[in-house]
């Protein structure tokens, strides 16, 4: 299949005994944080009125007017290769360290490397849902009303941007199982014809 060479050049040969699904799940993974990353650089960087923002925000020092690119456009970064990152758990580079890392080169990631940071990431992620939820009945974590406010169409746009995020942590969470599981599994017993 062509696609699956152009990923695997992309992204690495996927790793023995690793199911399709275990791979099309990571890439999903890996496209969940997308989308509202690009509403937060079109809405708060690129000028698109993809939501209304309070007064009150314009007038006080550091508004978001005043230049959120600095943070807008990294954070949109981070958090796209924080999510590449699920590719790891079914690739061959999440089971043998890859060969631009000095002294780690070519030697075994260690199960713990990836298992203790994925489940940390897929428990810090299970919020998102509720960060959603909350955003919707137009308030922010804390409870507080949101200054950001969207409307009419904004509305369809936002949970078609940030919608994604609620499927990060699950599937983060499986596929660290599944990793652990795979990564941990006693080789099979080859049993010679007596």
């Amino acid at each position: 299949m062509a696609t699956v060479g152009f990923m695997e050049r992309l992204h690495g040969r996927t790793a023995a005994g690793v199911p399709r699904w275990a791979v099309i799940a990571a890439y999903v993974t890996a496209l969940t944080a997308l989308p509202s990353g690009i509403w937060r650089i079109a809405a708060m960087v690129g000028g698109v009125p993809l939501l209304e923002l309070d007064p009150a925000i314009r007038q006080g020092t550091g508004a978001l007017s005043e230049g959120p690119w600095w943070y807008v456009i990294p954070l949109s970064v981070v958090t796209e290769a924080l999510a590449f990152l699920a590719i790891g758990l079914v690739t061959v580079w999440g089971e043998v360290w890859p060969r631009w890392m000095p002294v780690l080169r070519g030697r075994r990631v260690p199960v713990a490397a990836a298992v203790v940071p994925a489940t940390i990431g897929a428990t810090i992620l299970m919020a998102l849902p509720y960060v959603l939820v909350m955003f919707a009945l137009g308030m922010g974590v804390n409870g507080e009303p949101s200054r950001l406010v969207v409307n009419s169409w904004q509305v369809a746009v936002f949970w078609i941007a940030y919608g994604p995020l609620a499927l990060w942590g699950p599937l983060l969470a499986v596929l660290t199982v599944h990793y652990f599981r795979r990564r941990t599994a006693a080789p099979a017993l080859v049993r010679c014809p007596a």
